[in-house]
């Protein structure tokens, strides 16, 4: 009898260093400290042990295991060298490697040099410096800042300090002068600074190459007594596998894998699949290497160590190279179980085309999480956290807010005290005028406004019913309403109330109670009423379409009333999916998962119309390639709506099993295509929003305190709509005139362009939350030319199709290519 070792599976233990770099102005050899250790972090005056209190808020508890570790390995230092000038320091590893972020510890006494407003740059060489990779503004405190950027291979890495922290003089990163007369040059330097490597996901820049006529041969494979040939990891079919030889011996380390393209073309990675079916066998140190001729391979272009998991694991390629045959060595399994290797499916990655799969941007370091964002005039997106940057809990009465000027994208922070209002976990609503309104959360009652015109915040009316998590959306008539709730404010029914946009009070809704639109969470109403996707019709009217499959009709007239609207298609609850409005009374809903967490999510996507009469009409539409909870989506001038990160299966704080390729759904084709890779996850707490210049920000995620998965950034993503193959910008057509500050609805709009176009649409201007932005709205316009570049607007007539508020109001050219926005308010 043949004991069959290759589908068993034993329990792991993790190991993970944790090293520093002691950095000095001289150029020296890299040392070993630790990083904060709660001990420190006390020492710090910051919280020291719970990441999340249970006792002062019912949010989710502590953060799982996995958010204490970094997505990247810790790059080792030996025989680096630091060298300092100015307010610059640079990092020589003496060797190319992939590097996709820098850690940085500021100083935790004294803070006269903490690094607030920063750079950083790569070289290959120490002479040739990329443009910025990451910058940014980091908070003015010790904690330590994980500053990412779209892993690439490197062998310097420069951080430079553009501005010291506020009223301090120019030392940076946490230089300290030998004396208070010496200049920074000679700056006697302490900082605790680390690098991550190569996180195992797809760069940014890097799209899949097809797999037509390529072949796989391995230097063993297992065809005894299962058919575990290295021709399954080009198949498509995660179930079958390539598996070294185990029966009637096993085949000692290492392993070795060679994907033949037959052709020379170019590739920047290898992407891993391991087995679905088992733990054993999965490869954990690995090294890449290449040929032309499949004899002779060069040095390597990747190497690592893959986390025992089942995740998607990709090797970014220190540099792009022109091969043939790809060779990829297992040198350990990554259990520590065997000698055996294996591999469900194997892919490979060249440069990607920017006009199909769009670009990122660098990443832009927040001075806190960006757990909710609203677009605002003015070209600047406001965000704002809880009561501290990087974590929450209690009611503490105030919030931690940025605000980021889209054209420089320079980022300002200030407390907000004086609504006594901690604004974490809320709803939110734009108003008719243009002010954002934010409801309870760690504060459940409370009510605050902020105007954008003055920027100012001021406290409102407080609702009749403590909430957190519930869902807003404006009304027809320039009210607010609001449903649902129940992670804040105690216990009883959160049923539906009004905000009067006139007396700025609070009218109860006895008539909308919220069981009818609850989910079925095992959880209860805890979990089950939160997070509703609401959209705004005429006199009043809101549909209620998810997340609970079960949708309703809202009438908020009187003492209001809900009446079940019929189900949404095959859909299952929809927890943490999201909405979005991309036409005139059509809906799209995206992913989601039957409870808020610990769930598998789905790829289904639905459509909802409205225009067919009183019952909404649901379809399934095309399936997104990842399921996803926790993304966030987002409708664009053309239509089509794009959606960003999220979890196959939720868990609040985690970074597993992280969404990394965004997606387009084309309206036209009711199919998704994939975009380019993001370069951080954007999953809990994470949000997007439409730009004026039609891009579309990208943030946020985490908000755990000392965990890894904080993501105190963002990114600005650029569609391909926008983008040439080459990467460089498309023409653009360009509204030439200045449309007046505010329109009417049933109006017309006379405009001109400086070149024809052929479509013109308002996209409502959205704020964002835990996946939910029921404020958007894409409303295509109806217009006549009246001459050369000059045309006719008709705004519609009907408040429950234009929302009243803020629009960007878009003109696109006949290859869909849309103008910067001009900015209306339609009333």
């Amino acid at each position: 009898m043949t004991l069959r070792f290759s589908r068993r599976s034993f329990r792991l233990t993790r190991l993970r260093p944790r090293v520093l770099v002691l950095l000095a102005a001289a150029t020296t050899t890299a040392a070993l400290l630790p990083l904060v250790t709660p001990s420190d972090a006390a020492v710090a005056g910051r919280p020291a042990s719970p990441v999340i209190d249970p006792n002062t808020s019912p949010h989710h508890g502590v953060a799982p295991a996995d958010a204490m570790r970094p997505t990247a390995p810790v790059l080792a230092q030996s025989g680096w060298s630091v060298t300092a000038s100015g307010t610059s320091l640079t990092i020589d590893m003496h060797h190319t490697d992939v590097v996709s972020a820098l850690v940085y510890q500021p100083r935790r006494t004294g803070g006269g040099s903490r690094v607030t407003e920063y750079a950083i740059r790569l070289s290959t060489d120490g002479r040739r410096w990329t443009k910025p990779v990451a910058t940014g503004i980091l908070a003015d405190d010790t904690t330590t800042k994980t500053l990412d950027f779209a892993g690439q291979g490197t062998r310097y890495v420069q951080l430079s300090a553009t501005t010291p922290a506020a009223g301090r003089d120019g030392w940076a990163a946490g230089m300290e002068r030998t004396s208070p007369s010496s200049p920074p040059a000679s700056l006697a330097s302490r900082a605790d600074v680390q690098l991550l490597g190569d996180p195992g996901l797809a760069a940014p820049s890097t799209a899949f190459l097809p797999v037509v006529g390529w072949t796989a041969s391995a230097t063993d494979e297992e065809t005894t007594q299962e058919n575990d040939r290295a021709a399954n990891v080009l198949d498509g079919d995660p179930t079958t596998v390539w598996h070294s030889r185990w029966s009637p011996k096993t085949a000692r380390l290492p392993h070795a894998l060679v994907i033949d393209m037959h052709r020379t073309t170019a590739v920047s990675a290898l992407t891993y699949q391991p087995r679905q079916t088992g733990l054993n066998g999965r490869i954990g140190t690995y090294a890449v290497s290449t040929s032309l001729d499949g004899a002779s391979f060069d040095a390597l272009v990747a190497s690592g160590h893959w986390k025992d998991d089942a995740t998607v694991k990709t090797a970014t390629f220190t540099r792009t190279v022109s091969a043939r045959y790809v060779r990829l060595v297992a040198l350990s399994e990554a259990g520590q179980r065997g000698l055996w290797s294996s591999a469900a499916e194997i892919r490979l990655s060249g440069p990607s085309d920017p006009s199909v799969s769009g670009s990122w941007g660098p990443v832009t370091g927040f001075p806190l999480v960006p757990v909710a964002t609203a677009v605002l005039p003015g070209n600047r997106l406001l965000a704002w956290s809880a009561y501290a940057v990087d974590r929450y809990g209690g009611s503490n009465g105030y919030t931690q807010t940025a605000v980021m000027d889209l054209a420089t994208g320079r980022v300002t922070q200030r407390r907000v005290d004086n609504t006594g209002h901690d604004m974490f976990c809320p709803g939110i609503v734009l108003l008719a005028d243009g002010r954002v309104l934010v409801t309870g959360g760690s504060n459940a009652s409370r009510a605050s406004i902020y105007d954008p015109r003055t920027d100012t915040w001021s406290s409102t009316a407080d609702m009749n019913i403590a909430r957190g998590y519930q869902a807003m959306t404006l009304l027809s008539n320039g009210d607010a309403f609001v449903l649902g709730g129940s992670w804040s404010g105690g216990n009883g029914p959160k049923d539906g109330e009004v905000w009067s946009a006139t007396a700025h009070t609070w009218r109860k809704l006895p008539g909308v109670p919220v069981e009818g639109a609850m989910t079925a969470d095992p959880k209860g109403a805890y979990r089950a009423d939160n997070h509703m996707w609401l959209h705004a019709t005429s006199q009043g009217r809101v549909l209620q379409f998810g997340p609970s499959k079960q949708m309703n009709w809202i009438s908020t007239d009187g003492d209001g009333s809900i009446t079940p609207a019929g189900a949404r298609a095959d859909s299952q609850d929809a927890m943490n999916g999201n909405a979005v409005s991309y036409d005139i009374g059509k809906l799209l809903t995206l992913g989601g998962a039957p409870a808020y967490q610990d769930t598998p999510a789905t790829r289904r996507a639905y459509t909802v119309d409205l225009n067919g009469g009183a019952r909404p009409t649901a379809t399934r539409t095309g399936d997104m390639a990842a399921a996803r909870a926790f993304s966030n989506s987002v409708v664009m001038p053309d239509g089509k709506v794009a959606v960003f990160g999220g979890q196959e299966t939720p868990v609040p704080f985690s970074d597993a099993k992280s969404v990394m390729t965004p997606e387009i759904w084309d309206p036209a084709t009711g199919r998704f295509t994939p975009l380019a890779t993001m370069s951080v996850p954007r999953n809990y707490h994470s949000t997007a929003n439409l730009l004026p210049d039609g891009r579309i920000f990208s943030g946020g995620g985490g908000l755990c305190g000392d965990c890894a998965t904080n993501h105190l950034n963002g990114a600005v993503f650029t569609p391909p709509y926008l983008l040439n193959p080459d990467g460089s910008e498309r023409p653009r057509p360009v509204i030439t005139s200045t449309p007046p500050t505010h329109v009417a609805l049933g109006s017309t709009l006379p405009v001109t362009t400086g070149a024809p176009v052929s479509a013109f649409a308002l996209v409502r201007s959205g704020a964002a939350t835990h996946s939910i932005d029921n404020d958007q709205r894409r409303v295509p316009l109806t217009f006549r030319q009246v001459g050369e570049g000059s045309y006719d607007l008709s705004i519609p007539s009907d408040p429950g199709v234009a929302l009243p508020g803020t629009y960007l109001l878009f003109a696109l050219n006949t290859d869909g290519v849309p103008s910067v926005a001009k900015v209306i308010s339609v009333s």
